[in-house]
């Protein structure tokens, strides 16, 4: 109130507006209140507010302007700061901060009902007890002024760690996804065994993508069609993809800088976004917990929650 005052003082005079608050029913305050609230020192939650909220804004924007209350308030207490989350919802809303929030979901990938399909090996059961386990796929577009950039995405589903990404003008097979993969396998070594997961477009089933995933000696697997639920993980990070970095500092002018975005982008999220899957922990810290403990004689327990 004593705001409101400021701003309008010079219009109205100050007798003026604290008769009419007064005759409102507020029973706000009297002129001489006003002149003693102006003076008063500022209060010890007054400036805490202040420390805190310069600091909540600096990581605010430091982390791409996405948290949340609850992800900026587990932020705070991993720095050391001994903030409530009401309290850091409060500063939030008084610095005008706010995470980021997704909208409606845009299909990228077509199903060829001629191609040969592998079966589908997760169920919709997307967890693994270990790193290289478990691999889910999908591509993204981003519209840019020379053309359309098409984004792929290949993700460990147990530390929720991009392992591969390519960004390509076009959505043939190997130039899109099958990059994506060549990186992942590059970065992950010997991967006998794993499960790579993605959904029933012409560009996972084909046959240069399927025999790829046989050489490195993985495991192909595709969900149903039409089931977005049979993807929904790879789905989930292509949500976060759009809306932490694509919508939020667009318009984009070209395929390059959007290859660039994403390469920071995926940077960030592997090694300083905390995840509330992993318990507001990053990718990299879950994978090097997991680790250690397979060098420690009493391993630590993780829990990860499901997507």
């Amino acid at each position: 109130m004593i705001r409101f005052i400021d701003m309008f003082r010079d219009r109205f005079g100050v007798e003026a507006i604290c008769r009419t608050l007064g005759a409102t029913g507020s029973g706000f305050l009297t002129v001489r209140g006003y002149r003693a609230a102006r003076t008063r020192p500022r209060s010890a939650r007054a400036i805490r507010d202040d420390v805190l909220g310069a600091e909540i804004a600096r990581l605010h924007a430091e982390n791409y302007g996405v948290y949340g209350v609850r992800k900026m308030h587990a932020l705070m207490r991993r720095q050391g700061w001994l903030v409530g989350r009401d309290q850091t919802g409060r500063i939030m809303r008084t610095f005008g901060l706010e995470g980021a929030r997704r909208s409606r979901r845009v299909f990228t990938t077509r199903p060829d009902p001629a191609a040969l399909r592998p079966a589908d090996l997760v169920q919709r059961r997307f967890c693994a007890d270990a790193p290289c386990r478990l691999w889910v796929s999908d591509i993204t577009y981003v519209a840019t002024w020379s053309g359309f950039a098409y984004v792929a995405f290949v993700t460990d589903v147990f530390p929720r760690r991009i392992v591969g990404w390519s960004v390509s003008a076009s959505l043939r097979t190997e130039q899109s996804p099958l990059p994506a993969l060549e990186m992942a396998a590059w970065s992950s070594g010997d991967i006998t065994g794993l499960v790579h997961h993605s959904d029933r477009g012409s560009n996972y089933v084909s046959l240069v993508y399927t025999d790829r995933i046989l050489e490195l000696g993985a495991k192909p697997s595709v969900g149903s069609v039409g089931d977005s639920y049979d993807n929904a993980l790879a789905e989930a990070i292509n949500g976060l993809y759009k809306t932490e970095l694509i919508r939020r500092r667009g318009p984009w002018r070209t395929i390059e800088q959007v290859e660039l975005a994403t390469l920071e982008w995926v940077w960030w999220c592997n090694n300083q976004r905390l995840h509330t899957e992993l318990d507001y922990r990053t990718p990299a810290e879950v994978e090097t917990a997991h680790y250690a403990d397979l060098e420690s004689p009493e391993p630590t327990p993780v829990s990860l929650g499901n997507t």
